[in-house]
């Protein structure tokens, strides 16, 4: 008997099969493939899923952070079903989402504690789900309130680092863990995209389109992608940047975003930022511009890499390197300028680092500069980025700042070149895409 594969893909709105031989239980099939309709996206997110079980009923808040549009809410709704598969009841659970008007009333702190108080249980464990609870007003008092009871396990989530900032630090010092979500790795995103196009076909479509999740529903029409990530955008500088932080120059503001975003792999300054804005006829100081990216990286827009002078093992505090949280949003604000095909790889390679745990460096070594020093329990590990060496002299030019570190920890020259690994005195050379797909 032959068997033949179902293949489903999401596009759009429209599911396309291919034709199966053989259905023992037709009734099964419709509904597993129901489930599929209606979890596609969340499938997408499984490790962060496994994260959360690993810390269930364990007395700690589980903060989830990340931009917004990450997938915090899909991840604290699959995690909610799943503990209602595991045979946990529905009473025990509560969900709320305060950026519902539905919970208008609940913003004001009091309000939302008399609220829990009688749908806690008291022989049970109690789950409590905060969706965007940055919009309640002293929410620590609240969460701290909660801790007191062993019996509630909390779970909460919030697009900007102010989560962890001031009093919460305080009150729970100790008392809860960050779980920070990104938009979609590569990996993510590759899995399902159509199963007949080569890797790098997928990392084009990937650097071309955007990592969040719901551009997936727009079949990759980049106009219908752009104005979703324009909206996205909007919120982020508007409502999480210049309402929180009280930013009355928007435009300069937006031109600083820019700034970084073109600045991509590159040291920066603040001095160099006021001295081109400037160059134009606009004045701003570097207390100012320090305060635009703080509050930038606050709502994870833009991610920081700090100097780390190799030799001198020692941090350092001039010329970090920026680097935009998505692709497509450096698309939205450069336009045509955003096509450098080896910073957007850098870019891509840095997030991708934070994902997998690192503490990400700009290496200096005397004069030379190594792309990334990647920190983690196990040492270091040094990078260096580059669209392409098979260029002779670009091979030698990325290969030196990594001849000249003198310890035995692995490092790494990554590249878009098709071409079988390499090693070169230690120094191992290897397909860009392959790495990020963890091959």
């Amino acid at each position: 008997m032959t068997h033949k594969v179902l293949y489903i893909k999401k596009t759009g709105k429209v599911l396309a099969f291919k034709s199966l031989d053989y259905i023992p239980n037709f009734c099964l099939f419709l509904q597993e493939l129901w489930n599929i309709i209606q979890t596609m996206s969340d499938i997408l997110r499984l490790e962060f899923l496994e994260k959360l079980k690993t810390y269930k009923d364990k007395h700690i808040i589980k903060v989830i952070t990340g931009i917004r549009r990450c997938g915090k809410s899909t991840l604290m709704k699959m995690f909610r079903n799943y503990l209602l598969e595991s045979g946990i009841s529905a009473e025990q659970i509560i969900f709320l989402n305060f950026e519902d008007f539905d919970n208008y009333e609940l913003l004001n702190p009091k309000s939302l504690y008399e609220y829990l108080k009688p749908k806690i249980q008291k022989e049970q464990m109690t789950y409590i789900f905060f969706d965007e609870i940055q919009n309640v007003t002293d929410f620590q008092r609240v969460v701290d309130s909660l801790f007191l009871n062993e019996k509630i396990d909390i779970y909460i989530t919030g697009s900007n680092a102010y989560l962890l900032s001031g009093e919460l630090a305080t009150l729970l010092s100790g008392r809860y863990i960050t779980i920070e979500m990104l938009p979609l790795s590569f990996k993510e995103f590759a899995s399902v995209q159509n199963p007949s196009l080569s890797l790098s076909e997928k990392y084009r479509l990937y650097v071309e389109q955007s990592s969040f999740p719901y551009t997936l529903n727009l079949d990759g029409d980049k106009n219908e992608i752009l104005d979703y990530l324009g909206g996205v955008y909007s919120t982020i500088v508007l409502k999480d940047v210049v309402s929180r932080y009280k930013i009355s120059d928007t435009k300069m503001l937006e031109s600083v975003v820019r700034f970084i975003f073109d600045s991509t792999g590159s040291p920066v300054s603040t001095k160099k930022i006021a001295d081109t804005m400037l160059s134009t006829g606009r004045k701003i100081d570097s207390k100012t511009i320090e305060k635009y990216i703080s509050a930038l990286q606050d709502c994870y827009i833009v991610y920081e890499a700090k100097r780390y002078d190799v030799k001198g093992k020692q941090y350092l505090k001039l010329l970090e390197k920026y680097y935009a949280v998505d692709i497509g949003l450096r698309y939205l604000l450069l336009g045509q300028k955003a096509n450098d095909t080896g910073h957007i790889l850098e870019n891509v390679v840095y997030l991708e680092l934070i994902r997998r745990g690192y503490k990400v460096y700009a290496g200096k070594i005397g004069d030379m500069e190594i792309d990334f020093v990647a920190q983690n329990q196990e040492g270091n590990t040094y990078i260096q980025v580059s669209a392409s060496v098979r260029d002779e002299n670009t091979l030698q030019r990325e290969l030196r700042p990594l001849q000249l570190v003198r310890d035995s920890y692995p490092k790494l020259l990554l590249t878009l070149d098709d071409d079988p690994t390499a090693d070169f005195d230690g120094i191992k050379r290897t397909n860009a895409v392959e790495w990020l797909m963890g091959i």
